[in-house]
């Protein structure tokens, strides 16, 4: 049983999860692309931006509210979209929606959702926002445009840096597929965490929800994320492409998984309200610029109309910080709330997103912001 009050930091949620979890399902959370150098490099490059704090003054009140993609939110934090969430615990996506609501911040469902975004719009009473991937049967795209309509989702984001699928190679290692299949090489770390592998034999029930009524990939058997992505994913998509989405919905779009300050001008002229700078955890193209490193030059390009979200390597109410520092609206992350639910479900997630805000509202303190708004280049030492 997991002591949640013992579990003080996203490391301790980490150590928690890989406890929780047979090895393939730890690994793909934890892995990244190639020699994971852009992995650790997300979280190691805030360590470049140290704070040069501002004292006396008043700051008996406190406030980390703002607005992004046209909601209100209870700190300047996203739940990144992140697939499959059945695999890490049963409660899967729903779970994390409902702890995100309950806190005042914005969830994330990803297109890999195995939740529909319909069962999501149900259990998530906060703000909400629906992720695309852009999938061969182009029908789903604008399907997927009305059912987020429909079902009351705040905001759309598309993700652009899965042309193909990174080079995963703890998955290949680990033998990871989805579902999950008991194999000769895998079945000793099932067997060691018999809590897992009984939420799994008494609910079965995995499926991609939001495709499989058109894109059954997995009926044929397990699949690889590799091939998966390689197989449905469709990698002609182009800025005409996204302006029709972005015409199509009507309201904040993000577009996500952007590093270059000229894209960043394109998502603009594209009409994108916002752009989520991300590498996409350091699981597509290892050797990538970490997303913190890009806030300043993409700030100088679009001009401060458009809202830039850090998503990456954030693991410190610190990081958000900084990253409001540098030129951003709003940080997103993702593994810190896999790792929660995987050690303790809604729960879990509900205990971490609670200490994350409780360092970010620390962090402002002791750097002399009382606002959102009074966090800029000026607290940063270089």
């Amino acid at each position: 049983m997991v002591r949640l009050s013992k579990l003080l930091n996203v490391d301790d949620f980490r150590r928690a999860a890989r406890r929780a979890l047979p090895a393939p399902m730890f690994h793909y959370i934890d892995g990244g692309a190639d020699d994971e150098w852009t992995l650790s490099e997300n979280t190691d490059a805030f360590a470049r931006y140290p704070l040069a704090p501002e004292y006396l003054k008043d700051l008996r009140e406190v406030s980390m509210r703002t607005k992004v993609l046209g909601s209100d939110l209870a700190a300047p934090v996203i739940l990144s979209p992140t697939g499959m969430n059945r695999l890490f615990h049963h409660e899967k996506e729903l779970a994390v929606a409902r702890a995100a609501a309950r806190h005042g911040l914005m969830y994330s469902l990803s297109t890999l959702g195995t939740s529909s975004m319909e069962e999501v719009a149900d259990a998530c009473t906060g703000p909400k926002m629906f992720q695309l991937y852009i999938h061969k049967d182009r029908g789903l795209t604008l399907e997927f445009v009305e059912r987020a309509k429909a079902a009351g989702y705040d905001a759309l984001c598309l993700t652009v840096d899965m042309a193909a699928a990174g080079n995963r190679e703890r998955d290949l290692r680990t033998g990871f597929v989805m579902p999950p299949k008991l194999t000769a090489s895998s079945l000793s770390s099932f067997v060691a965490h018999p809590k897992w592998l009984f939420n799994l034999l008494r609910n079965r029930d995995f499926s991609l929800a939001n495709v499989a009524h058109r894109q059954d990939a997995l009926a044929a058997g397990p699949m690889g994320v590799i091939a998966y992505v390689n197989s449905q994913f469709d990698n002609s998509v182009t800025w005409d492409d996204a302006a029709k989405i972005i015409e199509a919905w009507g309201g904040p779009f993000a577009i996500k998984g952007i590093l270059n300050a000229r894209d960043a001008v394109r998502a603009k002229e594209a009409g994108a309200s916002a752009i989520m700078i991300s590498n996409h955890g350091g699981r597509q193209l290892d050797g990538a610029v970490a997303p913190i490193d890009c806030v300043a030059p993409m700030r100088e390009a679009v001009g401060a109309g458009m809202e830039l979200i850090v998503d990456g390597g954030v693991r410190r109410g610190n990081h958000i910080v900084k990253a409001l520092a540098r030129g951003a609206n709003a940080v997103a992350f993702g593994r810190p709330y896999l790792y929660a639910l995987a050690a303790a479900g809604e729960a879990g997630v509900n205990r971490m997103l609670g200490l994350m805000l409780a360092e970010l509202e620390r962090s402002m303190v002791l750097s002399g912001a009382g606002k959102v708004s009074e966090i800029g280049a000026h607290l940063l030492a270089k």
